[in-house]
């Protein structure tokens, strides 16, 4: 397959530097619209949505701050990082969570007649969101599902995977992998797809019902992390207990400009 030349093709609406990650200043609707004119040029192209988790792993990793600084659309899903948008000026942005954002696009995506994707996550997770959406949206088109396996594909593994996809036809692509590793995926795959791909995340669960979200009025006051830990402290207890100080240290630093970061003459 020949690969797309890369058109740099990043989104010119404002953005907000938090911590070193620039991000799309927006709403729901305004950022589901720019999603369907992305598939609609069909060029590629790739959102992620930023939490905390996300912010501190760039902040950690060069290469990975690029590619989300890279991405087309870069949303505010985490509270922390809505409230910095609006503490650095920009008091008319809104949240946009990767949950929302889907949820929308299932909508949009049924009325347009635009067919989507899954690629991430378990099997029986695909198996339960296909299931779901023939009663939710039974005139959406799900031209691709694809449970890939834990452990890094091969070359060829790779190759055919990219060439089903671009196969199916498919105009979104939500991937769910998990942060970073759903960001490295479609930035490595911007050039070789055409379809506009959606790092969500937890979402596939989130959707299938095999997570429960925490109440809005929780995760209105920022405090969706701590429900989210005190259901899978195993697995998340490291991630919220040392990144989330070290975040605010470095917001707090950043509002104070005590500390420089790279991409402070983005506009704000």
């Amino acid at each position: 397959m020949t690969e797309k030349k890369d058109t740099n093709r990043s989104s010119a609406d404002p953005k907000v530097n938090v911590i070193g990650l620039r991000v799309n200043v927006g709403d729901l609707e305004s950022t589901a619209g720019k999603v369907l004119a992305l598939a609609a040029v069909q060029n590629g192209g790739y959102v992620c949505v930023s939490t905390v988790h996300m912010a501190m792993e760039a902040r950690d990793d060069r290469r990975f701050s690029e590619i989300v600084n890279r991405a087309d659309l870069v949303t505010a899903d985490g509270m922390p990082i809505l409230w910095m948008q609006k503490l650095r000026g920009r008091k008319e942005a809104d949240r946009v969570r990767g949950t929302d954002l889907m949820l929308r696009l299932f909508a949009l995506a049924e009325a347009k007649n635009l067919s989507v994707g899954f690629y991430g996550g378990r099997a029986e997770v695909l198996e339960k969101i296909a299931e779901l959406l023939k009663k939710d949206h039974p005139g959406l088109k799900i031209s691709y599902l694809h449970s890939p396996p834990f452990r890094p594909l091969s070359a060829d593994e790779d190759a055919a995977v990219t060439a089903e996809i671009e196969k199916s036809g498919t105009d979104i692509l939500f991937v769910g992998l998990g942060c970073p590793k759903q960001e490295r995926w479609m930035a490595a795959h911007r050039n070789k797809l055409t379809t506009v791909m959606l790092g969500v995340g937890a979402a596939f669960d989130f959707y299938a019902g095999n997570i429960s979200e925490a109440p809005r009025w929780l995760s209105s006051l920022g405090l969706e992390w701590l429900y989210r830990l005190s259901r899978e402290p195993r697995r998340l207890w490291r991630r919220y207990l040392f990144l989330n100080p070290r975040f605010v240290i470095l917001a707090g630093l950043q509002l104070l400009g005590l500390k420089k970061f790279k991409g402070e003459k983005v506009k704000r």
